[in-house]
């Protein structure tokens, strides 16, 4: 959490060059989100107690997340466990990878901290991560040219510890470097009980390294149009500081980011409770951030792909390919799994076993004639048909 400087002069942006057309099935979608659970989500956070680092507190909340996501149809093989150290106590990080179709190592990062200070924490930040919960059940079988990381930091109220150590250890420590198209934060969105909160603030950058302080910009701005596209509320340009974005910003990514534009005094103390809160501006908050999501990572807006499985959340690419396929398994991750590769005269040219695949595998193809083959994968319980070109 952070406060904002009072006198900062926040601008009501209306910028025609950074305008995005509206997307009817993206509303759909979007149209999709719910009050119900909103406010439950909010509700069983807030039960949770003071989500201090070395709590039972802090723990249930890690394992309520992973419950969460496993109860939309996401795969344990999606979810890692990203761990460390602060001040003699093990801290988590969550990370739940949606694989794209087209950019499938290139990621979209939605994040916000589950822990909190001196309270239950339910608006800094049970509301960011209510409203990461439903942007992720909604576009769980949505399929995206661009990968998508959801993230839930630990340690943010002790000085970005957990995004710091992501930054370090997994962005940096992935070789080649992990390729970021954006980081979208979202921290404090619950507005306050009894006022009229009607916009959202959106976070730029505006520090060092400046490199990519346009590009942060150019994405801010598409953030409000999304916001105005696809929910009531008003996008309100501002600038990012003091949260998960900043090690990102210091690593020289783009970022971008969400925090409620009224607003409260209660955060960091004992009353930042449901009841101090406004349950349907974090409902509204959630539609925006799901219209942005699905703009950022572009959504389809078809019904799939010929080479993506709505059901398992599978997809192979390239395609077309000439020597190497890879292959996302999606709720396969983790499942032994046969892959077959068969002409059109129904002739097995390639066979594999993956005994415990991860999300993503890759398979060197044999000296192929050019022309359409059939993908067969099958497991335990599932198995799956798609066409692939070698080129």
């Amino acid at each position: 959490m952070k406060t904002k400087n009072a006198l900062l002069l926040l601008v009501l942006v209306a910028n025609l060059s950074f305008s995005q057309t509206f997307i009817q099935q993206y509303q759909n979608i979007v149209n999709q989100a719910s009050q119900t659970n909103i406010t439950n989500y909010l509700t069983e956070f807030e039960a949770f107690g003071v989500k201090r680092r070395g709590t039972p507190a802090l723990e249930n909340t890690y394992n309520w997340l992973r419950n969460k996501y496993l109860s939309y149809g996401y795969a344990a093989g999606q979810l890692q466990e990203d761990t460390f150290t602060n001040s003699g106590f093990t801290c988590k990080n969550l990370i739940l990878t949606k694989v794209g179709t087209v950019y499938p190592n290139t990621y979209v990062i939605v994040c916000g901290h589950y822990d909190s200070v001196s309270g239950t924490g339910t608006n800094d930040n049970g509301s960011g991560i209510a409203t990461i919960l439903e942007v992720a059940r909604l576009l769980q079988n949505v399929p995206t040219e661009y990968s998508i990381k959801f993230i839930n930091f630990s340690g943010e109220e002790d000085g970005l510890l957990g995004s710091q150590h992501y930054v370090n250890t997994i962005v940096n420590g992935t070789t080649p470097k992990m390729n970021i198209k954006l980081v979208f934060n979202i921290d404090e969105v619950g507005g306050i009980a009894g006022m009229t909160n009607n916009s959202i603030t959106c976070e730029r950058d505006t520090g060092n390294p400046s490199s990519n302080n346009a590009e942060s910009n150019t994405m801010t701005n598409e953030l409000i149009n999304c916001v105005e596209l696809y929910s009531p509320l008003n996008g309100v340009l501002s600038y990012a500081y003091a949260s998960d974005y900043m090690p990102f910003e210091e690593n020289n990514e783009i970022i971008t980011g969400f925090f409620e534009t009224n607003e409260s005094t209660h955060p960091h103390s004992p009353t930042d409770l449901l009841v101090n809160m406004d349950p349907v501006y974090n409902f509204n908050v959630a539609k925006a951030a799901t219209g942005a999501v699905l703009h950022f990572a572009i959504a389809s807006t078809t019904l799939g792909t010929n080479t993506f499985d709505n059901d398992l959340q599978m997809s192979f690419f390239p395609n077309p390919t000439k020597e190497i396929l890879n292959i996302n398994f999606g709720k396969l991750t983790n499942q032994k799994s046969t892959i077959k590769i068969v002409d059109i005269n129904g002739k097995v040219v390639f066979t594999s076993t993956f005994e415990n695949p991860n999300i993503i595998e890759r398979v060197n193809l044999p000296n192929l004639s050019k022309g359409m083959y059939l993908v067969n994968v099958t497991s335990e319980n599932a198995e799956i048909n798609k066409k692939i070109i070698i080129d």
